[in-house]
């Protein structure tokens, strides 16, 4: 059956493409749906000086910000409509499934099938708000006590600019999580992921000039870039090659008799990714690193803060030690955290008994929940390390030369990791596609014998 399906899959061509019309309308509400996005992050929210803005962004966007800046394709530095991004979603849904862990009401709902998934994803919406208001109230709180040479940054502070700076972010976070559920349902991919990737792509035609530019300027040496551009090759080979990674474990299925007729008797195996958790680590910790420039917002209200707050934020800063270290510790959290979400063990094993399977050597139930426990924890450690130091190393390098953000490893990860995602689901669509049309045949041909 494995056989024949990469038959199908390798014939598919570009005049199937052409007859498969529900694909071409799923990838054409997505591309208008992610236009929709770029448009929005051109929007700029109403009173702010958006000269004196850039300049302030230019001198102090590294670390946290730069990182958040990249996440949100451009629109912080910019500060238009869809600053916040969909990072208060994100946020919102770390808490929820942290809570469903351990809130027995939550973890009872969470196995209640359809129902109870859009219970939760409704508190997830409502959590959104709130994460949402709360952040925007500090940008708008921040943003009163920039000023740079030409002047403040927001022409008329006082309460009206908090109010509308507040309710047209929080706007722009739900329309974008409207958005991304849209995409999920009506076009291809991930909407959310999807909206992270394309704000990301659409910035690094300008990341990769500015590089240049830095090249020509002599701020960076011709041997610099060329390396940088290497890294960059050799960091996209690892990720395409340890993404597709799996540890294949075999199981078998006992042969048994119905009638006159055997059934059973097969082997298959049961597929383990090295990185089972994705892309989902870096995003998470990235969107919870946020949450102190927030707070450091609140505290410097009159644009001064206190001194052991600035100092905590200058430590936070690009390729600085506490920054890396809480960076680090997130991504490895996550890791396992979402892995244990996304596969469970015990139910694994259970559903391999029910239908008479089990792995070589381990006896079912218990000890095959245990067995799979162990070979996945295994994997996650490799695959956290690898995350991590993908995530890292890049950053530490490239912030000895001022490099943009969109050349470090977590930009990198996103972009190739949604491609193939998404890349992988056109293609099961373009198979189901096939299927329909040999049975749809088939049945035409059984009519006219």
């Amino acid at each position: 059956m494995a056989s024949a399906a990469e038959q199908l899959a390798a014939n598919l061509n570009f005049g199937v493409f052409a007859k498969a019309t529900e694909l071409k309308k799923r990838i054409w509400f997505t591309l208008a749906a992610l236009v929709v996005y770029r448009l929005g992050t051109w929007i700029p929210l109403p009173g702010i000086e958006a000269a004196v803005l850039q300049e302030l962004f230019q001198q102090s966007g590294g670390g946290i910000l730069g990182m958040f800046d990249m996440f949100a394709g451009g629109a912080l530095s910019r500060m238009t409509i869809f600053a916040l991004n969909i990072m208060p979603y994100i946020s919102a849904s770390i808490i929820v499934q942290l809570m469903t862990a351990v809130v027995p009401s939550l973890e009872q709902l969470k196995k209640e099938g359809e129902g109870g998934r859009k219970k939760i994803n409704q508190y997830t919406r409502y959590l959104t708000v709130l994460i949402a208001t709360f952040q925007a109230y500090g940008i708008a709180i921040g943003l009163e006590g920039l000023s740079g040479a030409a002047g403040a940054a927001v022409q008329d502070p006082g309460w009206f600019f908090r109010f509308t700076t507040v309710v047209t972010l929080v706007g722009g976070t739900l329309f974008l999580m409207w958005l991304g559920e849209q995409i999920t349902a009506r076009g291809v991919g991930n909407g959310i992921s999807l909206i992270i990737f394309a704000g990301i792509v659409a910035e690094l035609p300008s990341a990769l000039v500015g590089t240049l530019e830095l090249g020509r300027t002599g701020a960076l040496s011709a041997l610099v870039i060329v390396g940088l551009l290497i890294m960059v090759v050799l960091v996209i080979a690892v990720i395409v090659y340890v993404e597709r990674a799996q540890r294949r474990i075999l199981v078998q299925y006992p042969k048994r008799q119905v009638g006159q007729k055997m059934y059973g008797g097969e082997s298959t195996h049961l597929p383990l990714k090295l990185n089972t958790a994705g892309v989902i680590p870096p995003i998470f910790a990235g969107s919870l690193l946020l949450l102190p420039v927030t707070v450091a917002s609140f505290s410097a209200g009159g644009g001064v803060g206190p001194e052991w707050l600035n100092t905590v934020m200058a430590f936070m800063g690009r390729g600085q030690p506490l920054y890396l270290a809480i960076y680090v510790s997130l991504i490895v959290f996550f890791a396992f955290f979402y892995t244990a979400v996304v596969f469970n063990p015990a139910d694994t094993a259970d559903n391999l008994k029910k239908h008479g399977g089990f792995v070589p050597g381990i006896r079912p139930g218990k000890n095959t929940a245990e067995y799979l426990d162990h070979v996945l924890t295994r994997l996650t450690v490799v695959g956290a390390a690898y995350l991590a130091i993908l995530c890292v190393l890049p950053e530490i390098l490239i912030s000895q030369y001022a490099v943009p953000f969109y050349f470090g490893g977590t930009s990198l990860l996103i972009v190739v990791t949604v491609t193939l995602d998404t890349v992988a689901q056109i293609q099961s669509h373009l198979l189901a596609h096939q299927y329909e049309g040999l049975i749809k045949k088939a049945k035409l041909r059984g009519r006219r014998g």
